[in-house]
């Protein structure tokens, strides 16, 4: 290992139990993560705060306890989205050094420091905060590859997404319009404004609006909501559509938790009334989608809606705030 990391102490939010509210987490100071041959040692500098979070503190589903942790999480440290410093390399590590600045997922990254592999680690975008790039990699990579690897969308295509205004939504509508696409995004009255300003073309708003009843058909429909039955929903689809479910609650939980528990979400599933094709997915963190996301956003193409940031401390209040469901694009956590 290369690199130096100082005090072998650090400030961190704990977990030792499951539970659906933010009591469950307490800051505590533990032992720094010692990193393998393939991993890094980051500063973090800010981290990020979704769904899919929130499903891993509650160990929600149940099932995804068979790879987490059955009675209590196997790391008591939460949090995914990380963007920080390089302080320490693996001995295998290749393409990072200390001082370098990067963005991507960790084990653990509500923490001053946190181990990540570097095959999930890119350089930071050099036009973003590092709280804006914490707010990237999860969401960010739910919303490619629903629509890029899963979806299909093309240039030229019409898009529906439901869900526009949120963590996933927001990158969403930006990604879906970089590739081309004509967007209309749904969401509720008071993030309309939002949804327009990231580029959507056309806004549903759904509290005055079922878009399972318009007379607009879509070619990809990226459903982060689910709260509409297949049939519904493929009255809006054109022949040949496709219709992308993202994850446990729009979460983008990992691919490789998915395979181990409930592996048949990552299947595709053919309508049986016609050619349309309903499809979930889980996501693969890795360097490459990571460095679209990089050149996406020193391009312009896709800004963070990062809309309210928590110091470490106040770790548990984001939580809270997470959990009235009314936010509007990301929160960030910002370690000192």
């Amino acid at each position: 290992m290369t690199g130096s990391v100082g005090s072998q102490r650090m400030q961190a939010i704990v977990q030792k139990e499951y539970g659906k509210t933010a009591d469950v987490l307490q800051i505590a100071e533990i032992e720094q993560p010692a990193i393998g041959a393939d991993e890094v040692l980051v500063k973090v500098r800010a981290a990020g705060l979704d769904r899919g979070t929130w499903h891993l503190m509650a160990g929600m589903p149940y099932a995804a306890r068979l790879a987490v942790g059955l009675r209590a999480p196997k790391n008591p440290v939460p949090g995914l989205d990380v963007a920080g410093v390089v302080v320490a390399v693996g001995s295998e590590i290749t393409r990072f050094q200390p001082g370098d600045d990067v963005f991507g997922v960790s084990k653990g990254s509500f923490a001053e420091f946190a181990a990540a592999r570097e095959s999930k680690l890119a350089r930071k975008p050099s036009n973003l905060s590092f709280e804006q790039a914490a707010a990237v990699p999860v969401s960010g990579m739910t919303a490619l590859r629903g629509l890029s690897d899963v979806g299909h969308l093309q240039a030229g295509q019409k898009v529906l997404i439901v869900g526009a205004s949120g963590g996933v939504g927001s990158y969403a509508v930006q990604i879906a319009k970089a590739l081309g696409a004509e967007v209309t995004g749904v969401c509720s009255t008071k993030n309309l404004d939002l949804v327009r300003s990231l580029g959507a073309d056309y806004v549903i708003d759904y509290t005055n609006e079922d878009y399972t009843k318009s007379d607009q058909r879509y070619d990809v429909i990226y459903d982060l909501v689910n709260n509409h039955s297949f049939a519904e929903r493929r009255r809006v689809l054109k022949p040949g559509g496709i219709c992308v479910l993202a994850g446990i609650g729009g979460s983008g939980m990992h691919e490789e938790t998915l395979s181990r528990v409930v592996g048949v979400l990552t299947t595709s599933v053919r309508s049986k009334f016609a050619d349309e094709k309903f499809v979930t997915f889980g996501v693969d963190f890795n360097n490459k989608d990571l460095s679209i996301l990089r050149d996406l956003a020193e391009s312009g193409k896709i800004i963070p809606a990062v809309t309210k940031i928590y110091p470490l401390t106040e770790t548990a209040a984001a939580y809270k705030y997470l959990e009235t469901g009314h936010v509007q694009g990301k929160i960030a956590i910002t370690v000192e």
